[in-house]
């Protein structure tokens, strides 16, 4: 909806455009903070994944009351006495699909932890033999 470059990322325009239109504008410099904050990848800019993980800590309580993260999550609450049902039950079906598609985002981290544990003990089994080779050359 504000991905106005439809290129699938938030970048910082288009982020002050949501806060400014969702009625919480942000400070040129809050904006990069909040982008900061969940951006992994260090592109500076919000791919689907960094945009679910706003909600992601926003429910665990690991974002600061004050914060622009803290304003947008606690902006995309439902109000059902004055949504009603059916959008009650858009919003659910919608955070529904996002707790699937945080739990995939959960697993690819996991996957990305055991491929560097992986990489770590090879390395320190390639240095363990390199060492035995060169202790066998230094008699």
């Amino acid at each position: 909806r504000y991905d106005a470059g439809r290129d699938g990322f938030i970048d910082l325009m288009e982020l002050k455009l949501m806060m400014e239109k969702l009625g919480a504008p942000q400070t040129h410099l809050g904006l990069k903070n909040m982008i900061k904050e969940v951006d992994e990848d260090l592109d500076s800019k919000l791919s689907f994944r960094e945009f679910l993980l706003i909600f992601r800590k926003a429910a665990a309580g690991e974002l600061q009351e004050d914060s622009g993260l803290h304003a947008l999550a606690r902006l995309s609450e439902i109000d059902v006495s004055t949504e009603g049902v059916k959008g009650a039950k858009s919003f659910f079906e919608a955070k529904a699909q996002a707790m699937t598609e945080a739990s995939r985002f959960e697993e690819e981290i996991r996957a990305e932890q055991e491929e560097k544990k992986k990489q770590a003990e090879e390395l320190k089994q390639r240095k363990a033999a390199f060492k035995e080779l060169q202790s066998a050359f230094a008699q």
